[in-house]
C-alpha cells in the first residue's frame, strides 16, 4: 500500500507532495496538493496517481466487502441504533445498485444516475442526502485503505428542503381541554410532551425517579427506540439507550401546571411514567394513543413529534431566549433551534413593525 507525504500546514490547510517522474535529482521537483482535510489531500493524490498510471490495474474488491470492513471499524464509536440505521439504508438502497460492483469501477456518473433514480422513485432529497453521506464515509475508508479514486469527491448533493411538519396551532386549546377532561396515566405522557418538548423516545424511557419534585425538574437520561435486527429469528427489537447526543442529556425545569398533575399520579421510582408499570411503553404505542385522542376530538391527524414543534413555537411566542430554548430541547447547537423553530408568525411581525416610527 503506497504511502504519501502529507503535512498539516501552519495556515490550517493540509499539503501533499508527489515527486515528478524522472526529476528526482532536481530541487523542488514535486507536484503539490492542498485541501482543508488530510483525507481530501489524500483523495486528490490518489486520483492523480490513478490517472497517470501506465497500467489499468483495478481494485478487485466489491463495495459490499469494503462496507462490511468499514462497519466493523466503527463498532466501538457508534451506537447500535446508528449502525442499524446505516444497515437499513445499505440493504434497501445502496447494496442493490452498487454492492457487488468492484469499488474501482464506480464513477461519479454512476452516483449521479443513482441520485436521479432515487428522486424519480419519490424519495425525498433529505433522505437521499443521508444515503450519499453514508456512501461518502464508506468511500473515504476505501481511499485510505485501498488507494482508489473517490467517485464522490466533488459530488453535488441534492438540496435539502426543510421538512414541513403539520401542527395544531389553532386547535391546541381543544386538545388541552380534552386531555384535562379525560386525565389519566396514559394521557399524562402526552401532556408532558406538550409542556416540555421532550422527544417521544425520551418520554417513553422516563421513570418517576427522573422527576425531582423538590427541585421541580425532569432529567432526560435515556431513550427507547425500535430498531431492525437483520437476523432470521426477529426483524426488530426494542432497545434502551443513551439519548441521541450529549446535549440531549439534560435537566428541564417543570412548569407548575404540569408538576401538579404529576403529583397526582406519582409512582415508585422504578415505574415508567407512560406505562404505570416497571416495563416501558414503546414509542409506536404512544403514537397510537395520540392518534386515537386526535380522532376523538375530531382534530387532523399529526405525528407525535409535532407536539415538540408546538412547544417550541409557543416558547418563541412567549419570548424565550433562543439559547435557553435550545438547551431545553436538547439541540446540539442554537443554529438547529433557529432553523427549525424560530419563525415568527405574521401577527408577531405586525406587532414588531408597529414599533417603527420616523418621529
Amino acid at each position: 500500500m503506497e504511502r504519501f507525504n502529507i503535512y498539516h500546514r501552519k495556515d490550517g490547510r493540509w499539503e501533499g507532495r508527489i515527486k515528478k517522474d524522472g526529476e528526482s535529482g532536481k530541487k523542488r521537483s514535486f507536484i503539490y496538493f492542498f485541501a482543508k482535510t488530510k483525507e481530501a489531500v489524500q483523495s486528490k493524490m490518489v486520483s492523480f496517481k490513478l490517472k497517470n498510471k501506465n497500467n489499468n490495474s483495478k481494485c478487485a474488491v466489491s463495495l459490499n466487502c469494503i462496507y462490511n470492513e468499514w462497519l466493523q471499524s466503527i463498532q466501538l464509536r457508534t451506537k447500535e441504533s446508528t449502525r442499524a440505521n446505516y444497515q437499513l439504508k445499505w440493504n434497501n438502497h445502496i447494496f442493490p445498485v452498487f454492492g457487488e460492483r468492484f469499488v474501482s469501477e464506480i464513477k461519479a456518473n454512476d452516483i449521479y444516475d443513482f441520485i436521479h433514480a432515487k428522486q424519480s422513485s419519490g424519495l425525498s432529497d433529505r433522505y437521499i442526502s443521508d444515503i450519499i453521506v453514508l456512501m461518502k464515509s464508506v468511500f473515504k475508508f476505501a481511499v485510505r485503505h485501498y488507494h482508489i479514486e473517490d467517485p464522490l469527491d466533488g459530488i453535488v448533493m441534492p438540496k435539502k428542503k426543510p421538512a414541513e411538519i403539520a401542527i395544531l396551532d389553532d386547535n391546541k386549546d381543544e386538545l388541552k381541554h380534552y386531555l384535562l377532561e379525560h386525565l389519566n396515566a396514559k394521557n399524562l405522557g402526552i401532556m408532558l410532551a406538550m409542556t416540555t418538548g421532550i422527544r417521544i423516545g425520551e418520554l417513553c424511557a422516563l421513570q418517576w425517579q427522573d422527576i425531582d419534585f423538590e427541585k421541580r425538574t425532569l432529567t432526560v437520561r435515556k431513550t427507547i427506540q425500535r430498531i431492525q435486527t437483520h437476523c432470521e429469528t426477529r426483524r426488530t427489537k426494542l432497545i434502551m439507550t443513551e439519548p441521541k447526543s450529549e446535549t440531549s442529556k439534560r435537566c428541564i425545569p417543570l412548569p407548575e401546571s404540569i408538576l401538579s398533575l404529576l403529583c397526582r399520579f406519582r409512582g415508585n421510582d422504578e415505574v415508567y411514567i407512560c406505562s404505570g408499570k416497571e416495563k416501558p411503553v414503546e414509542p409506536r404505542t404512544m403514537q397510537y394513543r395520540f392518534a386515537r385522542i386526535l380522532k376523538n376530538v375530531n382534530l387532523p391527524s399529526i405525528h407525535f413529534h409535532a407536539l415538540r414543534h408546538m412547544f417550541a413555537s409557543e416558547c418563541v411566542k412567549l419570548g424565550f431566549d433562543t439559547k435557553a430554548l435550545s438547551e431545553i430541547l436538547g439541540h446540539s447547537s442554537v443554529r438547529i433551534t433557529l432553523e427549525r423553530y424560530v419563525h415568527s408568525d405574521f401577527a408577531i411581525k405586525q406587532e414588531y413593525m408597529k414599533r417603527i416610527t420616523f418621529v
